[in-house]
C-alpha cells in the first residue's frame, strides 16, 4: 500500500528551521487564509474534519477549540501549550514532526492563538531531545525574523510568541495539568479536576493544550478544508495518522497511513511482515498503557469507532509487534518495571499498585506463582483502574489485563512451573 503523504509531505525535502523553504513547499498558506477568516468558522472547519486528539486520549479537537473560545479572555491572557513530551515507550512520531518540519507544529500554534486572542505559547519538550530543542528554537527564531511570529504578525498588529520549555525524562508529564505544574517550575504531579485547564491552567489562566501532531493537523484543515481532510479517512476518524512501528518486525519506523488502513497492512504491507520469518504472537498498540492483543483482531481498521468496538485505543500512535518466541511474563515484567519508575507516588493505588502487579509477575517467572495470584493480579488491576488519580494508574495495568484475557493458557503454565517460551527461569520446588 502506498504511505500517504500530508503530515510528512515536507519530511526530509527542506531545511527544518528554514522559512523560506517551508513557504516554497506550501507552508504558512493555512496561516495566511485564517487571519481572514472568523475563529468561529475556522473551528467549524476543524470540527467538520473529524480531527481527534493525536496525543492518546483522542479528544475531539473541534469540540475542545469551541469551549475553550467560548470562555472569555481574562487579565488578557490565554495561553496556548504543545505536549511534546513524548514519553509514552514505542511512540517516536513528535520527534519527526519537530526535527523534519518544526514550522508546521509552529503555524498550528500560531492559528490557534489567533483564534483565541493568546499572545504566549509554550512547547513542552521531553529533556531526551536536546537537538530537536535547538531546532525548534531555531525555526522560532525564523519565523519571527520573517513575520509570522513574534511582534505584528503579517501586519495584523496582533502579537505571540512561543517558548521552548524542557521537560526533565517524567513520564507523568505526558499528563496535561503535571505538564503545566512543571512549565511553572513546580513538581510534575497531576493537579485535582476541576478545575480543567481550559479554564484554569498555566498559571491558573484559560489554556489551550494539545499533542505536536494535533497542531500539526490544523495548518492543512484551514487551507483544504474540513470536508476534504474527513474525506482522507473515515466518516468517525478524519485524515491521517502517524503510527510508530517497531519490535519484531522487518521494516521498523513511522508511517502515515489514512484512517481507515488495517493494522494487518500496516504491519505486513509497510512493515514488511514478521522479521526473521517467525510468527506474529501479540501486537501491543498505543504505548506502554496500550492494549494487546492476537493475530484476530489485525484486521481492525485504525479508526477510533472500529477501534472502540473491539475494546482497543490507538494511544499515541504505537505499534510494537512481538513474536512468538517471546514470553507474555518476560514482557510484562519490562512493562511493568517501567511504570513502578515512572509512577509519581501521588496516589496509592498507582504507587503500589505497579509495585505489587509487577511482585507478582517475578513469581510467576520464577515457578513460585499460584492461580491466587492471577486472581490478585485481576483484582490489583481493577482497584487501579478505577481508583487511581490520573491516567497513569488507571491504563497501567491494559496490558497485564488484556494479556491475562488473550493468553489466559501460558499464564496457568508459569503457574505449573513452566514457560512455555523457555525465557522464565522456574525456580519451583516441588514438594
Amino acid at each position: 500500500m502506498e504511505n500517504t503523504k500530508i503530515l510528512s509531505y515536507r519530511f526530509d525535502r527542506i531545511k527544518p528551521d528554514s522559512v523560506e523553504d517551508y513557504l516554497a513547499a506550501g507552508g504558512y498558506a493555512g496561516l495566511k487564509k485564517a487571519i481572514t477568516m472568523n475563529p468561529e468558522d475556522i473551528i467549524e472547519e476543524i470540527k467538520t474534519a473529524q480531527l481527534f486528539g493525536r496525543g492518546g486520549a483522542a479528544y475531539p479537537t473541534g469540540i475542545k477549540w469551541e469551549q475553550a473560545y467560548a470562555i472569555p479572555l481574562e487579565k488578557g491572557l490565554k495561553y496556548m501549550v504543545c505536549n511534546a513530551d513524548e514519553g509514552e515507550p514505542g511512540t517516536f512520531k513528535d520527534r519527526d514532526i519537530m526535527a523534519k518540519d518544526p514550522l508546521m507544529l509552529i503555524e498550528g500554534m500560531t492559528i490557534g492563538a489567533f483564534i483565541f486572542g493568546a499572545k504566549e505559547g509554550f512547547i513542552y519538550c521531553r529533556g531526551e531531545y536536546p537537538a530537536i530543542q535547538r531546532t525548534l528554537r531555531s525555526a522560532i527564531e525564523s519565523a519571527k525574523k520573517a513575520g509570522f511570529l513574534g511582534e505584528n504578525i503579517l501586519g495584523t498588529g496582533w502579537n505571540f510568541d512561543i517558548q521552548v520549555v524542557s521537560g526533565a525524562g517524567a513520564y507523568v508529564c505526558g499528563e496535561n495539568t503535571a505538564l503545566v505544574e512543571s512549565i511553572e517550575g513546580k513538581t510534575g504531579r497531576p493537579r485535582r479536576k476541576p478545575p480543567y485547564i481550559k479554564n484554569a491552567g498555566l498559571n491558573m489562566m484559560p489554556t489551550v493544550l494539545n499533542n505536536v501532531e494535533t497542531y500539526a493537523c490544523i495548518p492543512w484543515i484551514v487551507r483544504e478544508g474540513g470536508e476534504r481532510f474527513l474525506s482522507i479517512g473515515t466518516e468517525y476518524s478524519g485524515g491521517t495518522k502517524l503510527m510508530c512501528l517497531s519490535g519484531n518486525v522487518v521494516r521498523r519506523g513511522v508511517y502515515e497511513v489514512p484512517f481507515g488502513t488495517t493494522l494487518r497492512e500496516l504491519v505486513e504491507d509497510l512493515g514488511g511482515g514478521i522479521a526473521e520469518g517467525r510468527k506474529l504472537k501479540f501486537v501491543h498498540l498505543g504505548g506502554s498503557s496500550g492494549s494487546c492483543f492476537p493475530e484476530s483482531l489485525l484486521d481492525t481498521k485504525i479508526c477510533y469507532h472500529d477501534l472502540k468496538k473491539n475494546s482497543l485505543s490507538l494511544g499515541s500512535g504505537a505499534v510494537l509487534v512481538v513474536d512468538d518466541r517471546q514470553c507474555v511474563v518476560d514482557y510484562l515484567k519490562a512493562v511493568m518495571e517501567f511504570f513502578v519508575e515512572e509512577s509519581c507516588g501521588k496516589c496509592t493505588p498507582c504507587r503500589e499498585g505497579n509495585q505489587r502487579i509487577l511482585e507478582i509477575l517475578e513469581k510467576l517467572s520464577e515457578g513460585r506463582g499460584t492461580t491466587e495470584d492471577l486472581k490478585r493480579v485481576k483484582s490489583l488491576s481493577q482497584t487501579m483502574k478505577n481508583t487511581s488519580f490520573c491516567g497513569l494508574g488507571q491504563s497501567a495495568p491494559v496490558p497485564v489485563t488484556t494479556l491475562l484475557k488473550h493468553f489466559a493458557d501460558e499464564f496457568e503454565a508459569h503457574v505449573q512451573g513452566k514457560c512455555p517460551c523457555g525465557k522464565c527461569s522456574m525456580q519451583r520446588v516441588r514438594g
